[in-house]
């Protein structure tokens, strides 16, 4: 796996914000959308992840171009993906088969971000960030796989509180790289000033 360097990460701020944004608003829909239907259920959901997918791809095509990370995205839009055409060609009508892949595709989810905690970020707050979302997941992955005792409507609103638990975390993550890169970038611009002062003097 490869390291995600704290230069990427500060880079790619938006991503993860943006990433937040989507999960935020089909959490809520999930929640107070009244989703009693499975059909449509499922085509949200399918919708949703491919979304995430999407924007999961344009990080790996970002991160492949400045040979930081890329290998992080990749794998995240390959599981975001993968579960959305499971949604669409095996689901369909049925509850069990959605219930057996949301529950797969969140317990993933949370593996690779606790793994990413562990081993791919370097800043103490985007570590705590990522391992706090991956038990989440897996939390919830297990919640949802035995929600098949309640209905339509309570299986997707576990499904929404977690995707809002990631959305929310996922906006704090890039806010808090976009606001270290503001940091470096001061800290860097005082440090040349001093430098140069320093020349000066000699």
């Amino acid at each position: 796996m490869a390291k995600i360097n704290r230069k990427f990460i500060d880079r790619h701020w938006l991503m993860y914000v943006l990433r937040g944004v989507v999960a935020v608003i089909f959490g809520c829909l999930a929640l107070f959308g009244g989703m009693n239907n499975i059909g449509s259920m499922i085509a949200t959901l399918s919708l949703f992840l491919l979304a995430m997918g999407i924007i999961d791809t344009i990080g790996a095509l970002f991160a492949s171009s400045k040979k930081h990370g890329w290998v992080n995205s990749v794998i995240d839009a390959l599981v975001d993906i993968v579960a959305a055409l499971l949604l669409l060609f095996y689901a369909k009508e049925n509850l069990l088969p959605c219930l057996i892949i949301i529950s797969l595709y969140t317990i993933v989810s949370g593996i690779i971000d606790v793994f990413h905690g562990f081993v791919s970020t370097v800043d103490p707050t985007d570590r705590f960030i990522r391992i706090l979302v991956g038990s989440c997941g897996c939390i919830f992955g297990i919640v949802i796989l035995n929600a098949g005792d309640y209905d339509v409507t309570t299986f997707i609103r576990f499904f929404g509180t977690y995707m809002i638990i990631v959305g929310v975390t996922s906006m704090i993550y890039g806010v808090h790289n976009r606001a270290q890169r503001l940091e470096d970038s001061a800290a860097r611009s005082t440090a040349a000033k001093k430098t140069t002062k320093k020349r000066a003097r000699k």
